[in-house]
């Protein structure tokens, strides 16, 4: 949530900005702002809406200056207004700042700010951050020799007394080519370029400007001046930090001929997999290969329960990864709700697990969830996407995704991929114990040929865009499968709440006759995954009792299916692959219907309302 870039170095500063906040708009949309130095003070531009509207705003020759911050922001503290949009000067402009996060106890800092004397122009407490590194500035005399330790001890100052999350960057007017960046709970990147240095909230801003960052830590606070920059942790001095390659290529996070992102990354899918198996498939002993999990697979071997925990479409993910352990491994699996499990006190025993499932790796309640369960002395691992995350450097240990950038706000190709690593770890704990060498090759090839299944399930495109105009104007949608299709029915009715804003509910098959089958009636379809398997002929039984009732059934199910095609107004073919892996192949037509509904009415598929992609605020 919330968008922050700064540069400082020998360029304008306003090119940059305006173009990394583009690429950051994923993350918030609801407002936006620059502020640019040049050379005397700061010159402020702000507005309400997508980044289209600021930048139509500065024109096409931003504001001059070799020094500035953006953002584009996700209302937490007020609402989208122009007032409440950052950056926020501080005192009497001698402050510019640009804030990701919550701060809890901001009320009370406020009213001590304005006690004080301090005035108020938003209702954001972010602006309450800027007036408190002002106060410290006041409050802070000067070091001989040493200007910028003044500035660097007011922002320890300020953030002490801060309780919340943040990721901060800060300029000031009085000290020009000077800029700090600090972090707590809210990711922050460091672009290290020639003579040039660059502040982000994720790495996309810095692609093609420079090829060298620094993911800083909780705690830690940058230094950034043309010449150099430095990092120190708050409480205990300067400290050495690791300067990664960014490995992110341009096209990933443009459209590259595609109308909008999720579209994008609905067709990047076949790729992301063979991208999430790469190397990780091991022949010889018919087993999964994974280097970052740093346990012995005698450690391993002692795993007696497994807690996945997550949200959204993470969540779902490891509802498929309960299926997929528990079948292949047979150990004992929980799912919870990140959200829940951080304030829950659930007794977990002894040689228990705990993965933490996210695209971002930002997810503030897995983040707390992971935590609290490292608090307790259990082993905390991720199944992270982005390199360098919060999630990613706080865990013991993980496996990543290594799907690529996701844009869109509504997650496609990160549920596939997550699906693609539980499936490959349920391979590992499996044979690790009872898995045959056999049934583990199986499985193996199995894996290899899901790519190719994912992009024959592409080819439906055409067919489903026609079902989607046939059923664009409902008002509720029910989707229903069974054991591993039962978490596919979940994601498939998140995905269309999220970017058209139908209500949907996703429900195992079965459960329609105790309460959801009340909803059924001609204006209300259901959408049933029943490709060949176990429970085909369970829940061609519950389709017929939703035709018996009136109810419009669209179906997905195996191709050459003629006893489905018998009962359903609508069918789409999905191959067919081995039960453990329906989920992943069967998502991918739930998420074109999704996306070509919201299209047709009208709403926007990458931002959609009210969310954003990585929910860094509790």
């Amino acid at each position: 949530m919330c968008g922050i870039v700064g540069y400082v170095g020998s360029e304008n500063a306003g090119s940059f900005l305006v173009d990394g906040l583009r690429r950051l708009e994923y993350r918030g949309y609801d407002s936006a702002g620059v502020a640019i130095f040049g050379g005397t003070t700061f010159s402020v531009t702000r507005s309400v809406g997508r980044i289209d509207a600021l930048a139509s705003q500065l024109g096409t020759v931003p504001p001059e200056g070799t020094l500035g911050l953006g953002h584009t922001r996700w209302a937490t503290h007020g609402p989208a207004t122009v007032e409440n949009a950052h950056p926020h000067l501080g005192g009497d402009g001698e402050v510019a700042l640009v804030h990701n996060g919550v701060i809890e106890n901001f009320q009370v800092l406020k009213d001590e700010l304005i006690a004080k004397g301090y005035q108020f122009a938003s209702a954001t407490d972010s602006e309450v951050i800027a007036h408190l590194v002002a106060e410290g500035l006041k409050n802070t005399p000067e070091t001989s020799g040493q200007p910028n330790i003044r500035y660097l001890t007011a922002v320890q100052w300020a953030i002490s007394r801060l309780r919340g999350t943040y990721g901060l960057a800060i300029a000031f007017r009085d000290r020009p080519n000077f800029m700090i960046a600090a972090r707590f709970g809210s990711p922050l990147v460091i672009g290290v370029g020639k003579g040039e240095y660059f502040v982000a909230s994720d790495a996309s801003p810095l692609v093609g400007r420079t090829d060298r960052i620094v993911y800083l830590a909780d705690h830690q606070i940058a230094v950034l001046t043309p010449e150099g920059f430095s990092v120190l942790h708050r409480d205990q001095g300067k400290v050495r930090v690791d300067i990664r390659p960014l490995e992110t290529e341009s096209g990933e996070a443009s459209l590259e001929g595609f109308d909008h992102y999720m579209l994008k990354e609905i067709y990047e899918q076949p790729e992301a997999l063979r991208n999430a198996m790469r190397g990780r498939l091991d022949d010889e002993n018919a087993t999964a290969v994974f280097g970052g999990l740093n346990l012995t697979p005698q450690q391993l071997r002692t795993v007696e329960r497994i807690i996945l925990t997550g949200c959204g479409t993470s969540w779902h993910s490891a509802l498929v990864g309960e299926y997929l352990i528990e079948d292949l491994a047979r150990i004992p699996v929980n799912v919870e709700y990140a959200s829940e499990l951080r304030y829950r006190n659930p007794p977990i025993e002894n040689n228990t697990l705990v993965f933490g499932i996210t695209q971002s790796g930002e997810t503030a309640d897995t983040l707390a969830a992971l935590r609290e369960t490292k608090r307790k002395g259990h082993r905390a691992l991720a199944v992270c996407n982005v390199v360098g995350s919060s999630i990613a450097q706080a865990a013991d240990g993980g496996v990543y995704l290594h799907a690529g950038p996701e844009i869109g706000v509504a997650s496609t190709k990160a549920f596939t991929s997550q699906c693609c690593v539980l499936a490959m770890l349920a391979l590992y704990f499996g044979r690790l114990r009872h898995l045959s060498f056999e049934s583990g090759k199986s499985i193996i090839e199995d894996l290899r040929q899901l790519p190719n299944a994912v992009q024959q399930a592409l080819t439906c495109n055409e067919q489903v865009r026609d079902v989607a105009k046939k059923y664009q104007n409902a008002s509720t949608v029910l989707y229903l499968g069974r054991q591993y299709n039962f978490p596919t029915a979940l994601e498939g009715a998140l995905k269309l709440k999220e970017i058209s804003y139908i209500h949907a509910e996703g429900y195992p098959a079965a459960e329609m006759k105790h309460g959801p089958i009340a909803l059924v009636d001609e204006e209300t379809p259901s959408v049933f995954i029943i490709p060949r398997g176990t429970t085909y002929d369970k829940v061609m039984s519950n389709m017929e009792e939703v035709k018996a009732r009136g109810g419009p059934v669209i179906a997905l199910a195996s191709e050459d299916d003629p006893q489905v095609r018998a009962v359903a107004d609508d069918v789409i073919a999905v191959p067919q692959v081995t039960e453990f892996l329906q989920p992943i192949v069967n998502v991918v037509p739930l998420q074109l219907l999704s996306y070509h509904i919201a299209l047709l009415r009208g709403c926007d598929v990458d931002k959609p309302r009210n969310l954003a992609k990585s929910v860094t605020v509790e």
